[in-house]
């Protein structure tokens, strides 16, 4: 039987729906598992394909991070009951050998509430967290937002004509609302897609890092096929001026989250926490569906699924399986993910993009069976000092909402926070 001291404690922002539910009912089924399918290294750009290494668990914390208390007890309920009928599913196969009961018998699945786009709420999810569990292993950043206001139905038709999959994979034809603050008076869509799990990320830091097993704590950010350096002003980097800044915040996303994860990597004095990047492909979410009725939303489903069954692997449509390569992520031992050292010549174009690591893919093949994939990660010297300014920017905004709120807060020779 594992150790209690080694049993997950996840936390998924956006829980209650959507992909961040999916992540949690996908959980719930390979941890149940004798097996966890998820957790092993079978995919192309592993390392090695074979582990010793036993990713099962006898117990299991799911800590829902939602805005609503109303919608995230609903979802609470929800996985519970998924999780009964896995239990009653597996004690009905040959050799049931009685762990699906033990898994559901130490199986905690809790509402905390937080609201991104107000700090003041991190804050207050942040002391509830560090008060109520011994430590933390896995954050996983999924919530996130968009301006959606419209679609220009020209470019839509154009880039379908032109160019089928990659209109339903990365649309261009979304019209984005320009100006929009958060009650704290920042970007909004940048402080409830970067800013906000920035600063939980950092106030539970000193917590990820208790949980002391083998593989170390692990941050997951949610990345997009959207994620585009082009429209990126770093002069507006709380992208408040920007018609695209769904694009330009999973951007910044994406240098945070590899920045961060060298930082861990090179500080020898303790465990990594581990930041890796995922894009869980198409699904059909709440994230544009508000800008269309129900025969939109049909024929959007329908352009999904075309899309599949002309080639394209990046549609797994719905939340479940497009949860498979977070889950991957949180649960396969570290030791076999690929790992890249990029050495960049100083003569070199500061424009020009070089492979730094990897975004791990939610894929599928034609009639839906999903697996894991990998996307090249690029950056330039631009984009790197792009990333330093930002993350002043991120550490000088929070030292101020923490001295603001009475809670003093440093950054050591590591780069770490002490708060």
């Amino acid at each position: 039987m594992s150790s209690p001291s080694s049993w997950p404690v996840i936390i998924v922002t956006g829980a209650n729906s959507g992909v961040g539910l999916g992540i949690c009912q996908r959980l719930l089924v390979q941890l149940i598992s004798k097996f966890p399918t998820d957790a092993q290294p079978r995919y192309d750009f592993h390392n090695q394909k074979t582990t010793t290494d036993d990713a099962s668990f006898d117990g299991l914390t799911l800590i829902l991070a939602c805005r609503s208390r109303q919608r995230g007890e609903a979802a609470r309920d929800n996985l519970y009951q998924f999780a009964d009928e896995q239990v009653r599913h597996l004690k009905m196969l040959p050799g049931y050998d009685g762990r699906a009961e033990t898994v559901r018998k130490h199986l905690t699945v809790a509402v905390h509430i937080i609201d991104l786009s107000r700090i003041q709420t991190v804050f207050r999810f942040a002391d509830e967290v560090i008060k109520t569990y011994p430590y933390v292993s896995h954050l996983i950043c999924n919530a996130g937002v968009a301006s959606f206001v419209s679609i220009n139905w020209f470019l839509a038709i154009k880039q379908l004509a032109t160019d089928w999959v990659e209109a339903v994979t990365a649309p261009l034809f979304y019209t984005q609302e320009v100006g929009q603050v958060s009650q704290d008076g920042l970007g909004w869509v940048w402080q409830c897609n970067i800013f906000g799990h920035y600063v939980l990320f950092r106030v539970l830091e000193s917590h990820l890092a208790k949980y002391q097993t083998s593989t170390g704590a692990r941050v997951i950010w949610m990345s997009s096929h959207e994620s585009s350096p082009i429209y990126y002003d770093p002069t507006d980097w709380q992208l408040v001026k920007s018609a695209h800044s769904y694009e330009s915040s999973k951007f910044q996303m994406d240098l945070i989250a590899y920045q961060l994860d060298q930082t861990s990597l090179q500080d020898s004095g303790r465990l990594p926490t581990r930041h890796l990047i995922v894009l869980p492909g198409v699904a059909g979410t709440n994230i544009a569906s508000v800008l269309l009725g129900t025969f939109t939303s049909t024929c959007m489903f329908l352009a999904f699924y075309l899309a599949r069954f002309l080639g394209s692997p990046y549609h797994p449509i719905t939340a479940f399986k497009a949860a498979i390569s977070a889950v991957h992520l949180c649960l396969v031992p570290l030791v076999f993910l690929p790992t890249i050292n990029s050495t960049a010549s100083d003569d070199l174009d500061p424009t020009a993009p070089v492979e730094v690591g990897f975004r791990y893919v939610s894929e599928c093949d034609r009639w839906g069976k999903e697996r894991v994939g990998t996307m090249k990660l690029m950056r330039s010297k631009e984009h790197k000092s792009q990333c330093d300014d930002l993350l002043d920017h991120c550490n000088r905004l929070f030292t101020a909402f923490c001295e603001a709120e009475g809670r003093p807060v440093h950054f050591n020779e590591n780069g770490h926070t002490e708060y």
